[in-house]
């Protein structure tokens, strides 16, 4: 249970009192910072770690509505990070890209438009993380066409 709460929050920062899906996408990208920062991955590694993110946050997501007792707990923040990773997979890392994913991203996952809804409909976990996945794949697409 510590575990997964530990996970889920983000290291906590879900339980921080105003706007925790804004800080947890904050510290997803600056998380994604750091790894590009430091260790320079190459697209295949990011992948492999943005899918295991993403599986984790399902994992632990759905945990999570039994110990906060909510379908989609405010401050499980996870989802957010995999969203941002999401918003930058493929993309050349640089600090103007990560600054406009994030601002997509979190406009997205607020907005929830064409597809992002329905996913924030399936069970469990898969719906708390799948609508993130979403506004991060439309703010990825964005980025994509404003680049290339």
């Amino acid at each position: 249970m510590f575990i997964n709460k530990l996970i889920s929050t983000f290291f906590y920062v879900g339980f921080l009192p105003k706007l925790p899906g804004t800080f947890g996408t904050l510290a997803g990208a600056i998380l994604y910072y750091f790894i590009n920062s430091l260790y320079s991955p190459t697209h295949t590694i990011m992948l492999i770690i943005t899918i295991a993110i993403i599986i984790v946050s399902v994992v632990t997501s759905h945990y999570s509505m039994d110990i906060f007792d909510s379908e989609d707990p405010v401050c499980v923040v996870i989802d957010e990070v995999a969203g941002i990773f999401v918003a930058m997979l493929f993309v050349p890392f640089s600090i103007t890209n990560l600054t406009i994913a994030f601002f997509l991203f979190r406009l997205f996952d607020v907005w929830k438009p064409l597809f992002v809804r329905t996913l924030e409909r399936l069970p469990g976990g898969l719906g708390i993380t799948m609508d993130d996945v979403g506004a991060g794949l439309i703010s990825n697409l964005l980025i994509q066409i404003m680049i290339y």
